[in-house]
């Protein structure tokens, strides 16, 4: 952990030290409010009225890279309900199938989040039902992980690995 805290200094705002995960939090910043969103459409000739269809364009392309790793390796890749505990089907999947490092599965569901929503002529953040990717991974120095990908703009992601609990 030195070792990176020493790498990203100058970048790091602040630490929390604690024995049991290491947790990162992101978005891509620019488009985390209505003005950044609106700059960016209008850098790429998009009209706000035209941002759904542009949205799910991008959603499909981010979904598709998100699970290709997992179906080329023949792990699972599973939609599951919101309040199915997706640890729990990662784990199970991991231990019936003898998984001790590496990727384990994919596991999307729709769950809210901070979103876009055309209105009028403006951009304005709404929280919407949108299609998120948790990637499943069991790391030989830093044990069980998991990130969650938002398929929709803002983009934002969690990382999140469980020390000891590999």
């Amino acid at each position: 952990m030195q070792k990176f805290i020493t790498k990203v200094e100058k970048r790091i705002q602040g630490v929390m030290s604690g024995i049991d995960r290491v947790l990162f939090r992101g978005s891509l910043r620019r488009l985390t409010h209505s003005l950044g969103m609106k700059r960016y459409l209008a850098e790429n000739n998009i009209l706000c009225k035209q941002y759904e269809d542009h949205v799910k364009e991008i959603s499909q392309k981010v979904k598709k890279a998100a699970l290709e790793p997992f179906n080329q390796q023949n792990l699972l890749v599973k939609h599951v309900c919101g309040n199915d505990d997706k640890d729990r089907i990662a784990r199970t999947f991991a231990a019936e199938r003898g998984i001790t490092a590496g990727d384990v599965c994919a596991l999307s569901v729709v769950e809210m989040a901070p979103t876009f929503q055309h209105y009028k002529k403006d951009m304005e953040m709404r929280r919407r039902p949108c299609l998120t990717i948790y990637h499943y991974r069991i790391d030989p120095e830093f044990g069980w992980m998991h990130a969650r990908i938002q398929t929709w703009f803002p983009f934002s992601f969690t990382f999140a690995s469980m020390a000891g609990n590999g």
